[in-house]
């Protein structure tokens, strides 16, 4: 027995209520369909479907074992998928975070190709790379992590506040969050929104950081996801807003960059799954940081492919 083909019919009767229609999707004749519903019924030693009445419907041995074999085929489409990908071209996928450093990721294509792999970079927010990486439509991906646990993240990334100077209202080294709390006398819609990005667009990151607001005086309607990381970047240049954001990631775009000392803002990532340890260090240039525990000082290579 074929069991991915019996349990694809099984979901299809299940989904359209009808043996016909069901036949009609698979683009197979009925007999054939009904034949696989009762082989699949003695397979699993119980009937699937109440068929004394005019409309069938799943019975309850049916209903417990549907998720899974839905399941089942889902997973199946992801290996077809991935195997798909295998076939087509030897290019690997690597999903990163939509600001990343340009050159520094050139570094891990032309670090990857020295080594005889082709490397293909697709950048992504972090809930989409995820997702992406499942579906296997990435190799390989910067996924996110908590940063809070020892050894729970790969790479740690610290984040600041960006603005342009002087409307953006930051200067010096690091900036309290009290700095920041309207003006006196200052219209409701004077003071900048503190953007976050699709990339920090996590429940629990916003979460920490309307509550670290509040702590500061700040009303919590002053954070907010801008759609795209560029509309943040756009209204930081004009002066509308501060965005949270490495200091690599201000440095290349000329704005003004502080340490926020009140709340540690930052970033963790794993990269999944598990790559060799000469990728790490040259990601680690590419999102702003570079791991304190992977020195990487026998890699030869690797160290020539950062100083390129």
């Amino acid at each position: 027995m074929d069991l991915f083909v019996h349990l694809e019919t099984f979901v299809a009767v299940t989904e359209e209520q009808s043996f016909s229609r069901a036949a009609d999707l698979l683009g197979i004749a009925q007999p054939l369909l009904s034949r696989r519903i009762k082989t699949l019924e003695r397979e699993l030693g119980g009937d699937l479907f109440d068929r004394s009445r005019r409309q069938i419907e799943i019975t309850r041995f049916g209903s417990l074992l549907l998720p899974h074999a839905q399941d089942v085929l889902r997973r199946a489409e992801q290996l077809r998928n991935v195997a798909r990908s295998a076939q087509a071209s030897a290019v690997q996928v690597l999903g990163v975070p939509p600001d990343c450093d340009p050159p520094a990721l050139a570094r891990v294509i032309r670090a990857a190709a020295d080594r005889g792999v082709a490397v293909s970079v697709r950048e992504l927010p972090a809930l989409a790379r995820s997702d992406a990486l499942a579906d296997g439509s990435l190799t390989l991906a910067l996924v996110r992590v908590p940063v809070d646990t020892a050894d729970s993240a790969d790479l740690d990334v610290p984040l600041g506040l960006a603005g342009a100077m002087p409307r953006g209202g930051i200067g010096g080294a690091v900036a309290h969050l009290e700095s920041l709390r309207p003006r006196r006398g200052a219209a409701s819609n004077a003071d900048p929104a503190l953007l976050v990005t699709p990339e920090d667009d996590l429940p629990q990151f916003v979460e920490q950081l309307r509550r670290a607001i509040a702590r500061a005086g700040l009303p919590e309607e002053r954070v907010k996801v801008a759609s795209s990381t560029a509309a943040a970047l756009a209204e930081t240049l004009a002066g509308t807003g501060l965005l949270l954001c490495t200091e690599q990631f201000a440095r290349r775009n000329q704005v003004t960059w502080v340490r926020l000392p009140d709340i540690p803002v930052r970033r963790g990532y794993q990269l999944a799954p598990k790559a060799p340890d000469w990728l790490l260090p040259l990601l680690g240039a590419a999102v702003g940081s570079v791991p304190e525990h992977r020195q990487d000082a026998d890699d030869a290579r690797t160290r020539l492919a950062v100083q390129a």
